[in-house]
């Protein structure tokens, strides 16, 4: 990683040196320019220290236990949780052999969305071991969505270390593990934020296409939708802006198609909404009773401790996530906000909390929030790569050993 020293002090005499500013727009050109090489080579670097430490724990946490003589396979720490889902839904499709939920012991595997598994299977066509396809994607995803969030945050701070800044904070955050892990954040990432730029530039049909392919992914991608159609709403400053309103009802398609899918074959048009309450509590509660039933878990030892740990995380991201809504509405920022308040309303509506760090990757706003303020109180990058980089390698560790981490 590239750090910039910091400054030598001025001359009793002249002028003040000038500071960089960035472009105005850097986003508009295509190919990566010296600030997007060095935002790689960050995203290169954390690659490397990642599956670096998923290397040791094969060795140090064997699936056999302390007398395995040989370690796990390259790819087996990365085989965890959800990956299970994604990996039979692309092996199988979601209803192999007549089974669904009309069969005892059934995996609930229609409450996650289709785009990531056909992702999957056909990148299984070129890599034929799965979780190396499933790496693949995450890794190439990734680099895409860093290269994109820098360009944000640059042309938003309007200062050329903004994107370094921005993509530091987010490769080194608690949870950062999921986005090189085979799950969705860093595929929905690669659309979403290519899109949000698309949109700034005024390119309503390649931010709708972008916002389509990442409501297939997640069901996020509704939330940015919103908050797409908010920010056209807020711009659109003439008759032919007005000619690309239709473009903005696309991405309600992807989850439409998903939904008649598995009206098809299950007489349910709610079954994924269905699938994910009985699998996963997400039936409606109020935000209170949310909140009182993750505090239990977490702090009245009625959980296994590393679980109530987690749910511990649960309640701090929650925090997070209301002063991000907060700010935003203070310096006006009303499309990011509407984004956060819809994902917030979805994660703080179950019957607990859940996966609410794992979307912190997801909340673009924040990363650049922490990247302006480090600009003005520069002792804070020091802070955060001191305190928060070891957590995120607790997290890692915590995902790599099947352990329940968000």
């Amino acid at each position: 990683m590239s750090v910039s020293a910091p400054p030598r002090p001025l001359a009793a005499t002249g002028p003040p040196a000038p500071v960089r500013r960035a472009p105005k727009a850097p986003y508009r050109r295509w190919r990566p320019g010296p600030d997007d090489r060095e935002v790689l080579w960050l995203y290169v670097l954390t690659r490397v220290g990642i599956w670096t430490t998923a290397g040791a724990v094969r060795w140090l946490f064997p699936a056999d236990g302390n007398r395995a003589l040989r370690p796990g396979s390259l790819f087996s720490p990365w085989e965890q949780w959800d990956w299970s889902h994604y990996l039979h839904i692309a092996q199988d499709g979601y209803f192999p052999a007549g089974t669904g939920p009309w069969t005892a012991g059934w995996d609930n595997r229609e409450a996650f969305l289709p785009g990531f598994p056909l992702a999957l299977r056909a990148v299984h066509v070129v890599v034929p071991h799965w979780a190396a396809a499933g790496a693949l994607i995450s890794f190439l995803a990734g680099g895409v969505a860093v290269l994109a969030l820098a360009r944000i945050a640059r042309h938003q701070l309007r200062h050329a270390e903004a994107g370094r800044r921005t993509v530091l904070f987010l490769l080194l955050s608690p949870f950062a593990v999921f986005l090189a892990a085979g799950y969705t954040e860093a595929l929905f990432l690669a659309l979403a934020l290519p899109a949000w730029l698309a949109a700034r530039r005024r390119n309503w049909p390649a931010a709708a296409v972008l916002t389509f392919l990442a409501s297939s992914v997640r069901v996020t991608g509704l939330f940015l939708m919103a908050a797409l159609v908010l920010l056209f709403v807020l711009t659109a400053r003439n008759r032919r802006d007005w000619r690309a309103a239709p473009w903005l009802c696309l991405p309600v398609l992807a989850p439409a198609a998903y939904s008649w899918f598995l009206y098809a074959r299950t007489g349910d048009w709610m079954a994924w909404k269905h699938a994910q309450e009985r699998g996963w509590y997400r039936d409606f509660h109020t935000p209170w009773e949310a909140w009182a039933n993750t505090w239990n878990a977490a702090f009245h030892h009625t959980q296994p401790t590393g679980y109530a740990l987690m749910w511990q995380a649960e309640l701090v991201a929650m925090l997070v996530g209301v002063a991000l809504l907060v700010l935003l509405v203070r310096r006006r920022q009303w499309p990011e906000a509407l984004y956060t308040a819809l994902t917030l309303w979805a994660l703080g509506t179950s019957y607990w909390y859940t996966s609410i760090p794992r979307s912190t990757l997801l909340w673009w706003p924040l990363w650049i929030a922490l990247a302006g303020w480090s600009l003005r109180r520069p002792r804070l990058r020091t802070a955060y790569v001191c305190v928060v980089g070891p957590l995120s390698t607790l997290v890692a560790v915590t995902f790599l050993t099947g352990r329940w981490a968000g």
